[in-house]
């Protein structure tokens, strides 16, 4: 069969096993012109640089690279052909070996990390700050997403670390790793002038006749399974899902609603925050997590110390 690279069937399968000292030693002498000055400038014997040329004229079916000179050589047009894909391929490997170094010197790279609605109002920002301080070279790709969703993608691969919390129940463990960041008090946000306001804690029980705000028509898998297990359904009016919205409809006396530490800073002045009482319901635990089994890059490392920091500024 015609090669259309003007090479045969088992030249081309030699060529895909062209070993890098080769290049080396073609690109050093068609610089300097000399197996002699490329011998030296490489810190090669002149021998060991002639047998590297011969393996690559064999790898490429014999021809021959250099015509030899008087003084010094010449690339033949062979060697003129080859020269600049040489040149190009020892630049590709220096350009790997750089980046790869980066990487480990978490200089660069890509990050890619995912976080609930309510992490991503203080927590994750104030850590990506910190991060882009210390590590500016790493590119971060964010998205937001309810903590299942979440799981799933770092599961596929498509996500490097999420940032999740036990709303709805325990996190499983067998397939993540959970780096604990914090425990987040609840609150109930009720209206200013609401009997309730002037406690300085209550039991959900106390709530249980009370209209509920809420992300979800459905309680279980979010904040108000809290109510589930302190033996009431909670009976919700008004399905919200933004953290601004839900203090809105509140403020307009149409219902109360669930709202945990990390989303609690800048809260409305015309509703009231009442810390929930533990008995019962356990606070909301936040991790971050990274897949078992899976090598992480080296920038989840110090992003987890960043979200670590932020979480000392939060508490």
């Amino acid at each position: 069969m015609h090669d259309p690279h003007g090479l045969s069937d088992s030249a081309s399968d030699a060529a895909a096993d062209v070993s890098t000292v080769w290049l080396r030693a073609f690109v050093a002498v068609a610089r300097h012109g000399s197996f002699t000055v490329a011998a030296r400038r490489l810190g090669w014997t002149q021998s060991a640089v002639s047998r590297q040329i011969a393996s690559l004229e064999g790898a490429f079916g014999g021809a021959p690279l250099f015509d030899r000179l008087p003084r010094g050589v010449r690339p033949t047009a062979h060697g003129r052909a080859a020269l600049p894909h040489a040149e190009a391929a020892l630049r590709q490997l220096a350009l790997l070996r750089r980046e790869l170094a980066e990487l480990d010197d978490v200089a660069g790279g890509l990050l890619r990390f995912g976080a609930f609605a309510t992490a991503d109002a203080a927590l994750v920002p104030r850590a990506i700050a910190l991060f882009r301080t210390r590590h500016p070279g790493v590119t971060l790709a964010r998205e937001e997403g309810f903590t299942g969703p979440l799981l799933g993608r770092l599961a596929e691969g498509e996500l490097d670390l999420a940032v999740v919390s036990t709303t709805g129940g325990p996190l499983p463990e067998d397939a993540y790793a959970l780096h604990h960041l914090l425990d987040e008090t609840l609150y109930v946000a009720v209206p200013a002038g609401h009997p309730l306001a002037a406690e300085p804690r209550v039991g959900l029980d106390r709530l249980a006749d009370e209209d509920w705000i809420s992300g979800s028509p459905e309680p279980a898998g979010t904040l108000l399974d809290a109510a589930l297990r302190h033996g009431f359904r909670p009976r919700i009016a008004h399905v919200v899902g933004e953290w601004t919205a839900k203090q809105g409809y509140v403020a307009a006396g149409l219902g109360v609603t669930l709202v945990p530490a990390l989303a609690a800073q800048g809260a409305r002045p015309d509703i009231t925050l009442v810390p929930v009482r533990d008995e019962g319901v356990p606070a909301r635990a936040v991790y971050a997590a990274t897949a078992r089994g899976r090598t992480a890059p080296p920038a989840v490392a110090p992003f987890l110390a960043a979200l670590r920091e932020a979480c000392a500024d939060s508490t």
